[in-house]
């Protein structure tokens, strides 16, 4: 799967970092090869994908790298995380769920731990009060600079203490194949985007999302290490 070595400090990100965050849409959607592709094309530093089936495990077969996938309670996709550098072993972290009859299985989000940053791969699940308290379980879990990249599913602003929306502002999804939404963002603790971009989709439903992270100056920097509430 994957081989892990310490993270490093969190000036490494000042270098800057390109991560990649793709939906891949299960079985009928993206597939190994797709993510091969856009990999040798954008030579990210770290890609997080979501609803990655078990097919996705061949991709350091095709790129090298390395690889940690963790699958969802009870379906056949799950969250997953490659990068040409090593990096330590990927964990989950268990997310709030309804408990109303008819409710899909809890959801967790993958965590990352990369250049001296915490990253949360998420899929989180579509009741907007729900993923809106998902990401504040998050957020609280995740110490110094923090990113939650993935597949919010949430419709409209959000709002985090302490951490900013960096993420590309154009449409990641088509709700219905009519409506565009931004479903795909990033919402980060010290980190700045000093590009992003939403690539085509391929044969997903999801855009890829890129944006190329730099830690922020210490300058810029509030009382206690902190960027101020936005």
């Amino acid at each position: 799967m994957g081989s892990g070595s310490s993270p490093g400090s969190a000036s490494q990100a000042l270098d800057g970092m390109r991560v990649v965050s793709w939906n891949l849409l299960r079985r009928i959607g993206a597939n190994v090869h797709d993510v091969a592709k856009l990999i040798r094309s954008y030579h990210p530093d770290l890609v997080l994908l979501q609803e990655a089936t078990e097919d996705v495990t061949a991709l350091p077969s095709l790129v090298g790298g390395h690889f940690f996938r963790h699958p969802m309670h009870e379906r056949i996709y799950g969250l997953a995380a490659w990068s040409p550098h090593p990096f330590p072993p990927s964990t989950t972290l268990r997310l709030p769920y309804s408990v109303l009859p008819g409710r899909v299985p809890p959801r967790v989000a993958q965590i990352v731990k990369f250049r001296g940053v915490s990253f949360a791969n998420v899929h989180l699940s579509h009741g907007q009060f729900l993923n809106r308290w998902q990401l504040l379980h998050i957020a609280s879990s995740l110490d110094g600079p923090a990113a939650i990249i993935g597949d919010f599913n949430a419709v409209g602003p959000i709002r985090l203490d302490g951490f900013k929306d960096i993420g590309p502002r154009r449409r990641t999804h088509k709700s219905g194949k009519i409506i565009p939404v931004r479903l795909d963002r990033c919402m980060a603790r010290n980190l700045t985007s000093a590009a992003t971009e939403v690539l085509d989709k391929g044969p997903s439903d999801h855009h890829p999302i890129v944006l190329d992270l730099a830690a922020v100056p210490m300058a810029e920097l509030g009382e206690g290490g902190m960027l101020a509430a936005f």
